[in-house]
């Protein structure tokens, strides 16, 4: 099994589920049936997020469990399904992971706890610390997250002419977690598989 295949929302996927499981033909709500899960690995390691169909699809065919759910229901023909928001795969699936986690606004923010690196006030915006047009890089060792005052006081200027330094040296972040940080909203309620402290708003 992949982790493409699982992921996917193939028509001849859904359509042998709802046969087999004698599903009603009346779909759930649209804002529930497109909303997002988190889908875990047996080993409660973060894979990656499914939609909500096809993680009640995952858990009908005994291929998935669910671990917390929302207040939604489906109803089957025999059944009544609550909505999952986190679900366990039941067998393990081993998957290659990227070398390096993508950059984005929103993860520096989720590394830096939405903290400004200078002053620590509410960051609002990410700055380079050696500035770009002293030919710093936008790579994960010169991003941070800053507030609005400080990255406009800093400007071009070095962290040496201003006389300020950084609480540790900014890094890319790890861990299997960080592939879903990047490019979508975080749910709250998937932030303890997450290793997210609930001070962090992603």
């Amino acid at each position: 099994m992949s982790i493409t295949a699982l992921g996917s929302s193939s028509a001849p996927a859904h359509a042998s589920a709802r046969h087999d499981l004698s599903l009603a033909p009346a779909p759930a709500p649209a804002t529930v049936m497109t909303g997002a899960t988190l889908l875990l690995n047996a080993t409660y390691e973060p894979l990656c997020v499914v939609s909500s169909r096809r993680a009640i699809v995952l858990v009908l065919a005994a291929k998935a469990e669910a671990v917390d759910v929302t207040d939604a229901e489906v109803h089957a023909e025999r059944l009544t399904l609550a909505v999952p928001i986190v679900v366990r795969l039941t067998r393990y699936v081993r998957v290659p992971y990227p070398v390096t986690v993508p950059l984005s606004r929103r993860a520096v923010f989720t590394r830096d706890g939405s903290t400004c690196v200078y002053c620590g006030g509410s960051a609002t915006s990410i700055d380079h610390v050696v500035p770009r047009s002293r030919g710093g890089t936008h790579t994960w060792d010169n991003v941070v997250a800053a507030c609005r005052r400080c990255n406009h006081t800093k400007a071009d200027r070095s962290l040496a002419e201003m006389g300020w330094s950084l609480p540790h040296p900014p890094g890319a972040p790890s861990g299997a977690a960080w592939r879903l940080l990047g490019h979508r909203t975080v749910d709250p309620r998937w932030r303890e598989w997450l290793g997210m402290p609930e001070s962090v708003s992603a």
